[in-house]
């Protein structure tokens, strides 16, 4: 029985690693993907007002780099950002290693 119980701990132990794995791969993503969507969603914009696409990334590419330079220049920002993502890895590494103290209170 105990055989089980370890195992039903370490089952739901992967389960956490694989959310907080999840939610660190999709926040860190998020990241990455905001300025490039903000670039296409331009993109399509002046197309529907008449320009053709070679010509809207021209004008999207800059608007968006500059929006990312003042979000860069703001203080703290950038750091805050950066912080509550490792503070989610944190949190991810304390609780699956919390599974490892009901392992050794199961096997008990």
């Amino acid at each position: 029985m105990k055989k089980i119980n370890v195992a039903l701990v370490r089952l739901l132990q992967f389960v956490v690693f694989v959310l907080f794995t999840f939610m660190v791969i999709a926040y860190f993503g998020a990241m990455v993907l905001l300025p490039l969507d903000a670039i296409a969603m331009l993109i399509k914009l002046m197309g529907v007002i008449g320009l053709h696409g070679f010509i809207g990334a021209l004008i999207a590419i800059p608007a968006v780099g500059y929006l990312c330079l003042i979000v860069y220049k703001t203080p703290g920002l950038c750091k805050m950002v950066v912080d509550t993502g490792i503070d989610l890895v944190k949190t991810g590494k304390l609780k699956v290693e919390a599974f490892n103290e009901m392992v050794d209170a199961v096997k008990a």
